[in-house]
């Protein structure tokens, strides 16, 4: 959950986004009130025979494959169980499968300006700040009552209580959580026991990482590691849960001062030089890993547990085939791991009552057992409803064929909201800092001097209050 720093900072973005000819600004009371929404203030249920259509936009719709056909196939359950709404769904106007996230705010900020915005957007984490101080992303439980959006959070398998909140700001939600994972530690069984190493007792920490991936090296010719949270393609929710691991931070909690170049993150990214420098792991961009690990060519890799999929039927593909495995991200030494979560929430701009409430209806079900039943069981997002996993109706078959879900389901226990920079030049800030981080992992730049010259560039973009 995020909580301004100021009433007069947001004021400032509303008027922005006012001036840019946005969506009027859906920021919350700056008290934070939580009162329930009388019924008088929400917008009316669907007549029986009420036609609606609206436009429901999602990243993953950019993703060929096992996200387009869940996303597609969700969508036509919907209309089959909801005859009077149509949805057009898209991919956002500038999608690419490099930086998904910064590329759908700007589709819906390039919509918002022509007043053409889809109703209802799939946006991450990271973009939920400048989603609601700048797109105006609608107040949930104003436009439905917070009674209504609580009681979506409940049910026979309510969501879990780390993540129900995640959409929140000012104590309003603005966002309901959809798709989600941790970052996982996922490994080729096979390799380990080429390399000598036992499959059964997979690295818990750093240090141990570190040794598994030399000997993968040595005694199999094949690359030990890869951890894909350390590039700017990769983004900063992954980094975030390594530097927090280690007991740091990238931004103070009051979003006032950056801290990604405090001793615990400069640490945290010295380690993972040394995994470069040594051999241990391979100077390889996210592009060429991913499919190189799911070929069978790397023997383990710190991944979003979405890849799982993906990664399942390249074992099952590859030649020979191979096993895959998973575990909770390594830790450095005793510290425990604190894990992030990507992934996104579902945010409604649309105006109009009745494509508000269409929208809201598509949002109940897309985050309803029904939904996370397919997300979860063709894609490898975590159910946020998680009570599934033990339902016999629900995931618990595919759970018990799936064990590789426990290491993301554990880490959900302790998890640490990805955090959002604030201001309009977030994701400059964002940028800024994951190029120095590559350019130190990669490039052997110096991780102290890199790190603070970054991070005092980005500060000049922090907003004033």
């Amino acid at each position: 959950m995020i909580r301004r720093r100021s009433a007069r900072g947001a004021a400032a973005a509303c008027a922005l986004a006012l001036a840019l000819g946005l969506a009027a600004c859906g920021s919350g009371s700056g008290d934070g009130d939580t009162t329930s929404t009388t019924s008088a203030n929400v917008v009316p249920e669907l007549g029986p025979d009420q036609k609606v259509s609206i436009v429901f936009e999602s990243y993953n719709l950019a993703q060929a494959g096992p996200w387009t056909d869940t996303f597609t196939a969700l969508i036509d359950d919907f209309e089959k169980t909801h005859p009077n709404i149509t949805v057009t769904a898209q991919k956002p106007q500038t999608s690419t499968l490099k930086g998904y996230g910064s590329a759908a705010t700007a589709s819906l900020q390039t919509q918002l300006a022509t007043g053409n915005a889809p109703d209802v957007a799939q946006l991450t984490f990271g973009d939920l700040a400048y989603t609601v101080d700048a797109l105006g992303a609608r107040p949930l439980d104003d436009v439905v009552g917070r009674d209504a959006v609580q009681a979506n959070f409940a049910g026979a398998h309510p969501f879990a209580a780390t993540a129900r909140t995640l959409g929140d700001v000012d104590g309003k939600t603005y966002g309901v959580p959809f798709v989600f994972s941790t970052p996982v530690l996922y490994y080729n069984a096979d390799l380990f026991r080429q390399a000598g190493l036992d499959p059964e007792n997979p690295p818990s920490t750093w240090a141990e990482f570190r040794t598994a991936a030399l000997a993968i090296r040595e005694r199999t010719g094949k690359d030990g590691s890869y951890i894909d949270c350390l590039t700017k393609v990769s983004g900063d929710w992954c980094y975030q849960a390594l530097v927090a691991s280690n007991g740091g931070s990238v931004i103070s909690e009051d979003g006032t001062r950056l801290t990604f170049a405090d001793a615990p993150a400069v640490a945290a990214v010295a380690m993972a030089q040394d995994l470069v420098n040594s051999g241990a792991s391979p100077k390889l961009s996210q592009d060429q890993a991913y499919p190189a690990f799911a070929r069978g060519e790397i023997g383990m890799i710190v991944e979003s547990s979405s890849a799982q999929g993906v990664f399942l039927r390249g074992a099952a593909g590859a030649k020979p085939p191979w096993t895959l495995r998973a575990a909770v991200m390594p830790s450095f030494d005793d510290r425990p791991v604190v894990p992030t979560n990507s992934g996104a929430a579902l945010f409604l701009f649309g105006q109009d009552p009745a494509k508000q409430r269409a929208a809201w209806e598509l949002i109940e079900y897309l985050t309803s057992d029904a939904a996370y039943t397919q997300i979860t069981s063709r894609i490898g997002y975590l159910p946020l409803r998680t009570g599934l996993l033990d339902d016999p109706n629900g995931l618990k078959t595919w759970a018990a064929e799936n064990p590789l879900v426990k290491p993301n389901l554990d880490q959900l226990a302790r998890l640490r909201p990805w955090v959002s920079f604030p201001g309009k030049d977030y994701v400059q800030i964002r940028t800024t800092m994951l190029e120095a981080v590559e350019n130190v992992v990669y490039n052997g730049a110096d991780p102290r001097r890199t790190l603070t010259e970054a991070q005092e560039q980005a500060a000049k973009l922090l907003p004033r209050s």
